[in-house]
């Protein structure tokens, strides 16, 4: 590894320079760091692409007009006092979600998610997404809606 006047040289692998400086237990630590490093890296990066990022309104008004279903993952009691026209309701914390949207929904329709203000929504909208379903999650939910001016039915 060293030169004829012991020196290191400039091509000694990291791996190969922590042996003969540290021993093969500082190694080990090195390349558990590393691997430990790279899954971190791996996962946060998988964590970006899988984050649900609402749509607007008028993105969701465009989404209805190209054919996709509109799903409310509110309660019955909210839904009675007021829904989007069209909507299917399916109550996201209810036991069986998943399986009760799935017996409603298309899955190769594009779906447009709403609750109240949004809370519901994204935990249906990982749910629907992880399912294979295409999932957009309406910002701010029937709050923002209503606001907009836009109508609801009773």
């Amino acid at each position: 590894m060293g030169n004829s006047e012991g020196k290191s040289s400039p091509y000694c692998s990291i791996v190969a320079c922590c042996l003969a400086k540290y021993g093969k237990y500082c190694v080990m630590r090195y390349l558990l760091l590393s691997v430990a490093v790279m899954i971190t890296i791996v996962s946060s990066s998988s964590a970006v692409e899988s984050e649900i990022v609402p749509v607007s309104i008028d993105q969701a008004e465009k989404a209805f007009a190209d054919g996709a279903q509109l799903l409310d993952v509110r309660t019955k009691e909210e839904w009675d006092e007021g829904h989007l026209k069209g909507a299917t309701l399916v109550t996201v914390t209810q036991e069986g979600f998943l399986k009760n949207a799935k017996a409603k929904l298309d899955p190769k329709k594009p779906v447009v998610v709403y609750c109240r203000s949004g809370r519901r929504s994204a935990m249906a909208t990982e749910q629907l997404r992880t399912a294979g379903f295409t999932v957009l999650d309406l910002n701010g939910g029937i709050i923002a809606w209503q606001a907009a001016g836009k109508p609801v039915v009773k």
